[in-house]
């Protein structure tokens, strides 16, 4: 199979969260434990830090890398979804996987793939890890894909554990209070392993406290330890805690391990963190005059930040080009959006797309009113021909609306 074929494989004939939701979604890790025996454990031979949380494990686990890579390391790094090409998920020092290393890899173990009904997820952690290996990483960054606990990259021992924080987010899998989901977040803490909290709240501290003991992990909470950070390429107001975050786990790494990372790194990771690594989505400028923004965020702690950070914006009209998927509880999400804004309801182009009609219905209910379009394309080229230059325009509501726009 060539990589197009290859692709289509993989995102179709098996289950993949991204795609399918609910049905994707494993409840242990007996297929990945088996992936890994097959492939000799791989993922043994790597040195990792892996990064969990509802909000800010992207941007987090991007912030290390580049601060790894300004420090001369070799860094792979695992996140996901991707925005517009399957490889971004596995990258070493920025630099995407091959599609002839993904193609080899999927081609050489297929059989074996289908004859234990592997998931998306399963065979990505198998690719990364075996890639990761095979180019003599000196660390990977490894994020969580949800939750942490069951998430197949859940199989590591790594030198430091990060949770970013803890929000209502795939409530229908990992528990509908904020105790329940940081109990599965806190699953990635490992026995001895020093674990580093991004941000807590009343009822999520006891949970990692009591995890972090039962494990026998010293535990350090970023927000309370680190006053001063850097300046960063990431200008969204929620990555103040992703920064503190990103440097207390330095600190750490550098008490268990014989990495050594300068201030000077720290700064220039910061700083380089979209060269070096070139994540996209983050409040990110497109142009100006309008000025088109996006973002990323999807659920109702980090779509809280965002619409803040947008309301400090000096506009004429607010522009706002809306898609979601459609497991969202738009009850919880659409108060957050402001009422003085002109909607372009779309649909991302996604099996799990919310129809657009029954977005706009549900809008109206919180008085925010728009047209509906066939495509985010077609919304985000009206918004653009609506707007005056002291104009603004939004885009987003999904990681998928902003992929198409980019």
């Amino acid at each position: 199979m060539n990589y197009a074929e290859t692709l289509d494989w993989m995102f179709n004939q098996l289950p993949m969260y991204q795609t399918q939701g609910a049905s994707a979604y494993k409840k242990d890790l007996t297929n990945t434990i088996l992936l890994m025996d097959y492939l000799n454990h791989p993922e043994a031979n790597i040195k990792t830090i892996h990064v969990a949380g509802t909000n800010g494990k992207g941007s987090t686990s991007h912030l290390l890398a580049s601060v790894l890579q300004e420090a001369g390391y070799r860094v792979g790094l695992y996140t996901s979804p991707h925005l517009k090409d399957f490889r971004e998920r596995i990258k070493i020092n920025g630099k995407d996987i091959s599609e002839e290393f993904v193609c080899d890899f999927i081609n050489q173990h297929k059989s074996f793939f289908e004859q234990n009904q592997l998931s998306f997820f399963e065979m990505t952690v198998g690719l990364t890890f075996d890639y990761f290996a095979k180019e003599k990483v000196d660390i990977a960054i490894i994020e969580v894909g949800m939750g942490g606990r069951l998430d197949s990259t859940n199989i590591i021992t790594p030198l430091v554990s990060v949770i970013t924080n803890i929000g209502l987010d795939h409530t229908q899998f990992l528990g509908n209070t904020l105790e329940l989901i940081a109990a599965e977040k806190a699953g990635i803490i490992k026995p001895t392993v020093p674990v580093v909290i991004g941000e807590y709240t009343s009822e999520t501290k006891p949970v990692f406290l009591q995890k972090a003991k039962q494990e026998d992990a010293s535990i350090y909470f970023a927000s309370d330890l680190v006053s001063e950070t850097f300046p960063s390429a990431l200008i969204g107001d929620y990555q103040i805690h992703n920064k503190k975050t990103v440097l207390q786990t330095i600190k750490i790494l550098q008490e268990v391990s014989d990495f050594t990372i300068t201030d000077e790194n720290c700064k220039n990771g910061f700083l380089n963190v979209i060269e070096k690594t070139n994540l996209q989505g983050r409040w990110q400028i497109l142009q100006e005059r309008p000025k088109v923004i996006c973002d990323t965020a999807h659920n109702k702690d980090g779509l809280k930040i965002v619409l803040n950070q947008l309301q400090k914006e000096s506009f004429s009209r607010l522009h706002i080009v809306l898609g979601m998927v459609n497991d969202k509880d738009l009850s919880e999400i659409l108060p957050l959006f402001p009422k003085n804004a002109i909607y372009y309801f779309s649909k991302p182009n996604n099996f799990r797309g919310l129809d657009p009609l029954i977005l706009q219905q549900k809008a109206k209910d919180f008085e925010l009113l728009g047209e509906v379009y066939n495509s985010v394309i077609i919304a985000y080229e009206k918004a653009l021909q609506d707007a005056t230059p002291n104009d603004i325009i939004y885009v987003g509501g999904s990681t998928f609306v902003v992929a198409e726009i980019l």
